[in-house]
């Protein structure tokens, strides 16, 4: 039985992982071993941060919504308390989105989240 000489298989697998750590600095683009562990450690980075960029955006759009509200005389909690009693169902992506581009249009939503605020608590 002929022998099984792996050389071409084993050339594929480096070439894969050497492609994918194209663009990388020193030996870390040009070695397997050094390759191939900054591409583990890469793909673990981008794991993570697919869930952390998640949070990172929520915070993003609170922190703009809060300003807007501001420059409209009401608190962030206030203005979220005023919608969720008011039956506004907007993600904070769309409002944050709202209080960036469309100034009356948010305006609005924080007149209806005052009224609903001060004739609930009364």
């Amino acid at each position: 039985m002929a022998r099984v000489k792996r050389g071409t298989t084993v050339k594929q697998k480096h070439s894969k992982i050497l492609a994918r750590a194209k663009g990388y600095l020193g030996r870390h683009h040009s070695t397997y071993r050094a390759a191939r562990e900054k591409t583990e450690k890469a793909g673990q980075y981008a794991y993570r941060d697919r869930r952390v960029k998640k949070r990172e955006f929520r915070g993003l759009w609170i922190v703009r919504i809060n300003a807007a509200c501001r420059m409209n005389g009401i608190s962030y909690s206030q203005f979220m308390s005023g919608l969720k009693k008011a039956g506004v169902a907007l993600d904070r992506k769309v409002l944050a989105q709202m209080a960036y581009d469309m100034d009356a249009n948010f305006a609005k939503l924080v007149e209806t989240a005052k009224r609903f605020n001060s004739a609930k608590s009364k």
